[in-house]
């Protein structure tokens, strides 16, 4: 047996040897070369070249056969005829594809706007388009669908009816757990002594318009704002620089964009804040508890609540809401810190693009 396997190799066997492994070689380089040749003649999406391809490919389609230009465009005149069709603009154009922006064609094949659309929604509508020119169209879906959709807010159930943006496919309910904001809910609470402090220092000093308070309405309605609109009201942080580090430390605290505030807010006795909606569903209001006298009352999409001092509520203000404070003169105001966060179910991407369209410099 040893003998056998000292035996040479016939030289036919080392050159078929030979030749298959040239083959194999071959065969792959070949199969590069494919790949390579197959990469190169995609067109890139919003290039120059693109758009040209895609214009030379219309007047071809166009060229050849007369039956199906004829059928597409007896199809077209159909639909044209037909009443039920609600008018529509593109926020593309020819000269853009011309040129190679048709950046909305890779995914969004199809974006039509309506053409009874707002000025609000076309102004949000623009500042979308250049956040995705800016970034990236991946998981605007919902914003996208949401602008589209914005002609019909009216039409949303009476409970809930945010009059300036309704994101879509957000579940939601009147007041939310403490699981869904834990962490910030946590930090509010555990600082709630320096905030209380703080707020007096400045309730103590009166309320005017010159120390930083703005009055909403009567009977000891007011407002000490640290944010508003997404902006930082540097006197009043000034005034409190444990709340305002608080704030910061917040996770989800809406800070860069005109949806979002945060401040003391008081109600006097006797006081009743009438039916009303917020501004979009896209947050949710953390209530913490400074000063809660009883019979106050915060009644959101027909669920009565009352707050409680040292402890947050999880409010989404889209739904119709009232508040009351039914005390007795000498109770005192109900105060709260209300702090503007972000609906749990809006994604990290949609909240990027929502502070750059909703930022308070446009």
């Amino acid at each position: 047996m040893d003998s056998m396997n000292t035996l040479p190799v016939p030289p036919y066997v080392e050159l078929g040897v030979h030749s298959l492994s040239g083959l194999l070689w071959t065969l792959l380089l070949l199969f590069l070369w494919h790949c390579y040749r197959m990469g190169s003649d995609l067109p890139i999406p919003g290039h120059t070249h693109a758009g040209k391809l895609k214009s030379g490919s219309r007047r071809s389609i166009m060229s050849r056969g007369g039956s199906f230009a004829g059928t597409k465009c007896s199809a077209r005149s159909k639909l044209l005829r037909s009443d039920q069709i609600t008018p529509f603009i593109s926020m593309e154009t020819e000269e853009d594809e011309e040129q190679g922006q048709g950046y909305l064609t890779p995914v969004l094949s199809h974006a039509l706007f309506p053409a009874q659309a707002s000025a609000e929604a076309n102004k949000l509508y623009a500042a979308l388009q250049e956040y995705a020119k800016r970034y990236s169209w991946v998981g605007m879906g919902r914003i996208h669908k949401s602008l589209r959709e914005q002609v019909h807010l009216n039409d949303h159930s009476a409970i809930q009816k945010p009059h300036l943006f309704f994101l879509p496919d957000v579940p939601s309910v009147p007041f939310f757990p403490r699981d869904a904001h834990r962490h910030d809910i946590e930090v509010l609470e555990a600082n709630y002594s320096v905030i209380l402090a703080e707020f007096k220092a400045v309730y103590q000093r009166g309320i005017d318009s010159k120390l930083g308070w703005t009055c909403v309405g009567p009977k000891g309605q007011a407002v000490f704002s640290l944010y508003s609109a997404g902006v930082s009201v540097a006197g009043n942080c000034r005034s409190c620089p444990c709340t305002y580090r608080t704030l910061l430390s917040l996770r989800t605290f809406i800070s860069s964009n005109s949806l979002g505030s945060a401040g003391f807010w008081l109600l006097g006795p006797g006081a009743t804040l009438g039916s009303s909606y917020g501004p979009t569903n896209t947050r949710l209001r953390c209530h913490l508890g400074l000063q809660t006298p009883s019979l106050c009352e915060l009644v959101v999409g027909g669920e009565p609540q009352c707050w409680s001092e040292g402890h947050c509520l999880l409010v989404d203000d889209s739904f119709l809401h009232t508040v009351s404070h039914k005390g007795s003169p000498d109770s005192g105001p109900r105060v709260i810190l209300s702090v503007d966060l972000w609906h749990p179910n809006v994604a990290a991407a949609e909240r990027q693009a929502l502070d750059f369209m909703f930022s308070p410099d446009l």
